[in-house]
């Protein structure tokens, strides 16, 4: 298997100063460098950009998926099962979750957990750890 190489992914917020209280506040990701319409973080070691766009407008769109509406488009992390239970357990109380922490497909291949929430300009995040992390991209 190819070492990862971290991505990049940079979003449009509508307010930046919301968002940096979100990003790098609640959700604890390292501040790096930044302007006065950008800010980049470290996002467990991916490189993760949110840009100011005041007149941004998010349609939300969702996908039926194991009995759950799944909006999209969406993006996170695939944590380490301990990382993933602090990080739902930090957040309870303090995002609305549009689908609330649980685990799919308990004792199946893929056994995952996940939750999805938006960030104050409505981009929506998942946050995911697999029991078995090799079982990833199994069938």
């Amino acid at each position: 298997m190819t070492k990862l190489q971290p991505f990049h992914l940079a979003i449009p917020v509508h307010n930046l100063i919301e968002a940096r209280a979100f990003y790098g506040g609640l959700m604890e990701f390292e501040e790096g460098r930044s302007s006065s319409s950008w800010v980049d973080y470290n996002m467990y070691g991916h490189q993760f950009v949110i840009h100011e766009n005041k007149s941004m407008k998010i349609t939300p769109a969702f996908n039926s998926v194991d009995g759950h509406n799944v909006p999209i488009p969406h993006f996170g992390i695939v944590l380490i099962w301990s990382q993933w239970e602090n990080l739902a357990n930090r957040l309870k109380g303090k995002v609305q979750f549009v689908i609330e922490p649980y685990v799919r497909f308990k004792g199946e291949i893929g056994e995952q957990a996940t939750m999805f929430f938006l960030d104050p300009s409505g981009n929506a995040l998942e946050f995911k750890a697999f029991k078995d992390q090799t079982q990833l991209f199994v069938k």
